[in-house]
C-alpha cells in the first residue's frame, strides 16, 4: 500500500479548491476520484490531446492554467475552437465511454491540473448522479462555448476577436500573459501580420 505524503494531500485540497468543477465535490464524490488523480505541471506548448487519438485521462485545470483546443486546418494554419482553464476540464470529461479525441489540446498557460485516468473517471460517473450530471452540464457550458466561438468569428472583425479572446484569458489566467504574435495569430486563424496591426 502507498502512502499518501502531506505534501500530496496539501496538493490535492488545492486542485480540488483551484477548479470549479471539482470545487462543487462532496466528500463522498471526492472519494471516487482522488484516490486515482495526481497532480501535473503542464508546460507550455505541451500537447496533452492529439485529434483521433485515444484520451487516456482527464484534466482539469487548476488556478491560472489554461489549455487551448484548436482545430489544424490545411496549409499548415490552426484555430482555437475554445479555451478551458480552472472552471473546466480537458478530455474524456464530455464523452460516454472511450473516444479519440476530437481537436488537438495544447498548454496555452503553464500551470498545474489535476490528471484522472478515464477509467476512474467513468467509474465514478457511473457510481454517482451527482458527478454524471455535473459534466453533463458541463457539457452543454462547453457546446455553448463553442457555438458564441462559431458565430464571433463569422460575425465579429479581427479586432473585436482579439479583444474577445484576451479578455476570456484575462478572466481565466489574470493579467499578465506570455504569448507570441505568431502564437496569437494562429489562435485566431490570422496572419501574423494581422495580430501586429491590431496590437498597435
Amino acid at each position: 500500500m502507498t502512502q499518501v505524503t502531506t505534501d500530496e494531500l496539501i496538493q490535492a485540497d488545492e486542485a480540488f479548491a483551484g477548479n470549479r468543477l471539482l470545487s462543487t465535490f462532496s466528500r463522498e464524490a471526492r472519494a471516487l476520484i482522488e484516490p486515482f488523480g495526481s497532480i501535473v505541471e503542464l508546460r507550455p506548448g505541451e500537447i496533452v490531446l492529439e485529434r483521433g487519438v485515444q484520451v487516456a485521462s482527464s484534466l482539469f485545470p487548476v488556478g491560472p492554467t489554461m489549455v487551448s483546443l484548436v482545430v489544424d486546418l490545411g496549409g499548415g494554419r490552426s484555430v482555437e475552437v475554445t479555451s478551458i482553464g480552472r472552471e473546466g476540464a480537458v478530455g474524456g470529461i464530455v464523452s460516454c465511454g472511450h473516444a479519440p479525441a476530437f481537436s488537438r489540446a495544447e498548454v496555452l498557460v503553464p500551470g498545474l491540473a489535476f490528471r484522472v485516468p478515464m477509467q476512474a473517471l467513468e467509474d465514478a460517473k457511473s457510481r454517482s448522479h451527482f458527478i454524471g450530471n455535473l459534466f453533463c452540464r458541463y457539457s452543454d457550458y462547453l457546446l455553448s462555448s463553442v457555438m458564441q466561438s462559431v458565430a464571433c468569428n463569422a460575425f465579429h472583425s479581427i479586432p473585436e476577436r482579439a479583444a474577445r479572446w484576451l479578455l476570456h484569458v484575462q478572466d481565466r489566467a489574470g493579467d499578465r500573459i506570455e504569448l507570441t504574435q505568431e502564437a496569437l495569430a494562429g489562435l485566431l486563424g490570422v496572419q501574423r501580420t494581422t495580430v501586429n496591426a491590431v496590437i498597435r
